[in-house]
């Protein structure tokens, strides 16, 4: 099957490349129209149950009790986000998932941190383009306070971000990493 002939969420989970102009990006402005009509109800819930239902709803699937979500919380499409067992997303949180964002169980998120699985190209003539690549949180990770990462990170199992970091590569399990971009501070030990 040709490329335009996948639904465009395939496509864009595949890490297709989809120009705003794509006959089928009108799919895509729906979704994000429903996920901004619950996103309102998300940030208005008033205890982490509330929230936590609603979020279910946003990416289409129960999410385990055993996770926590502080509001208010933002998603542009919501339906590409797999979330955990133990899982603690702190307020302020944006998760841009159109390439997809997977957090495996165990991990502990910061307030205000950036994820984001969609980028542009540079050239000008192809900047409304949009460039899909899947980021993954593996378990236990711990991703601290105003932390950005970018689309196609990994981040290991057991990794520590330090608060503040710009994570543009992927991020060796047991190790710490910060700074502008992420580097590997020190192997975590235990």
């Amino acid at each position: 099957m040709e490329d335009r002939e996948k639904d465009i969420f395939k496509r864009l989970r595949s890490g297709s490349s989809i120009p705003m102009d794509d006959p089928d990006y009108g799919k895509l402005r729906e979704v994000v129209n429903r996920t901004m009509k619950l996103s309102v109800k998300l940030n208005n819930s008033e205890d982490t149950d509330e929230a936590r239902a609603y979020l279910s709803e946003i990416i289409g699937q129960p999410i385990d009790e055993s996770t926590v979500v502080f509001t208010p919380f933002h998603t542009n499409v919501g339906i590409n986000i797999q979330l955990g067992k133990n899982v603690f997303i702190n307020h302020e949180c944006s998760f841009l998932d159109i390439g997809g964002i997977i957090i495996e169980d165990e991990v502990m998120i910061g307030p205000r941190v950036s994820i984001t699985s969609e980028n542009h190209p540079v050239s000008v003539k192809n900047r409304k383009t949009m460039v899909p690549s899947e980021v993954v949180i593996k378990r236990n990770a711990w991703v601290g306070a105003g932390t950005t990462i970018l689309p196609g990170v990994t981040v290991g199992e057991n990794a520590v971000v330090a608060a503040g970091a710009v994570v543009t590569k992927d991020v060796p399990a047991n190790t710490v990493v910060g700074g502008i971009p992420a580097k590997v501070l020190k192997e975590i030990e235990d």
